[in-house]
């Protein structure tokens, strides 16, 4: 089957463990990024926020529920969602990347083309800048420097 695709970019002058320290726990969304509220339902198998923890988002009365996947420290980031948002297998990785200018982040997400997915892909594609937007800001308060984003 085809896959819906969305993505988003940025370029924060904070170090990728400023960056990473935001994208890796879930308690933290909330404060940054378009959520009402954010935290954790079932921790990991090695910790709250490792391989296996399920995390929930909510924005006014709509909560996504996640489940971790995979993870390298400091690095990458990929998750599913199990509940909350009406798609098919939905896979998103967030990774980390150093740089001359400090950290460059990008977060894509793939899942089933389906009629419901083409609606979900609408949203998402104004929902991943403005999360980015948030993160990325987020960063830069955390090292004091300037930033850019890039959506794509």
């Amino acid at each position: 089957m085809t896959q819906m695709h969305v993505e988003a970019e940025g370029t924060t002058r904070a170090t990728p463990q400023v960056a990473w320290s935001l994208i890796a726990d879930a308690n933290t969304y909330a404060k940054w990024g378009p959520w009402d509220a954010s935290g954790y339902q079932e921790p990991g198998v090695d910790s709250e926020r490792g391989v296996g923890a399920i995390q929930w988002f909510r924005i006014g009365r709509k909560t996504s529920v996640e489940q971790t996947l995979e993870i390298e420290e400091d690095r990458r980031f990929v998750y599913t969602v199990i509940q909350g948002i009406p798609v098919r297998n939905y896979r998103a990785e967030v990774t980390v990347t150093p740089t001359a200018q400090g950290t460059h982040i990008r977060w894509a997400a793939t899942w089933d083309k389906t009629l419901v997915g083409r609606i979900v892909q609408r949203k998402l594609r104004s929902f991943y800048p403005d999360m980015m937007a948030g993160l990325v800001a987020a960063a830069d308060r955390e090292d004091t420097s300037t930033s850019t984003v890039t959506p794509t």
